[in-house]
């Protein structure tokens, strides 16, 4: 399939992680963001990735609580390897130690993981660093903390809708992304998060959300790079 899609700035030589993902705006100009897990049962992790970079997919988060951090690690080489390839970005969620060993421009913690300044410490200034938001009082103080000089990068509002990649997380519906549409400078990127899908995505969108984070949408279709060029196509109609 040939999908249209301008990618993310690429990485010039010798630049650091940290300035690709923040300095040159290409987080910023993120607008799909997609986690999967290791795919170990298809075997298809690097022509997934690929897949779904092709398809307009400008983050790809691996998000495995079953592997081992050698398993990791090669993983996020096959990650890293592509996401240069297409000029787009790669994250790895909650370990400090896996991020910095992997290079990762960008790196995402809950509420209950590392703290934003602990992980920005033991980074080093060489990560974009993400944070979930479950309440409007989260929202909030992820914009204060995005608001200071060595603070958060960008933020997640969800999950929308109750999702089996989080379980016991309740659902907060579209209200919580409604308060952070009403909040956010449009200088802070942010996410939202929670079973959104082809059938679902418009509402998220009018609810005030211009950035996506998607998992089964894209991870569970038969046709990654389309279902990925089908959501992007949902975010830019609603840009136009």
């Amino acid at each position: 399939m040939n999908v249209s899609h301008s990618p993310a700035p690429a990485a010039a030589p010798g630049t650091d992680a940290f300035t690709t993902a923040a300095g040159n705006g290409a987080l910023k100009a993120a607008r799909l963001y997609l986690c999967t897990d290791a795919r170990r049962g298809r075997g298809d992790f690097a022509g997934f990735v690929d897949a779904a970079f092709e398809g307009g997919v400008d983050i790809i988060q691996l998000r495995d609580k079953s592997i081992e951090a050698a398993e990791e690690l090669d993983l996020l080489a096959v990650l890293k390897e592509s996401a240069q390839r297409h000029g787009r970005l790669w994250a790895v969620n909650d370990r400090a130690d896996i991020a910095v060993l992997s290079g990762a421009p960008v790196f995402h913690v809950g509420q209950k993981d590392l703290p934003v300044a602990a992980a920005r410490t033991l980074l080093n200034g060489n990560a974009a660093i993400g944070l979930s938001s479950h309440t409007p009082e989260q929202v909030d103080a992820a914009l204060a903390d995005a608001a200071g000089p060595a603070g958060l990068d960008y933020f997640c509002v969800g999950p929308l809708w109750a999702t089996p990649t989080k379980p016991g997380r309740a659902a907060v519906g579209l209200d919580l992304v409604k308060h952070a549409a009403a909040k956010a400078p449009s200088d802070v990127p942010w996410f939202a998060i929670g079973g959104i899908d082809h059938s679902n995505v418009d509402q998220v969108v009018a609810a005030g959300a211009s950035r996506i984070v998607v998992v089964r949408a894209i991870t569970d279709a038969a046709d990654p790079a389309a279902a990925a060029a089908s959501l992007r196509s949902a975010l830019d109609a609603a840009a136009s």
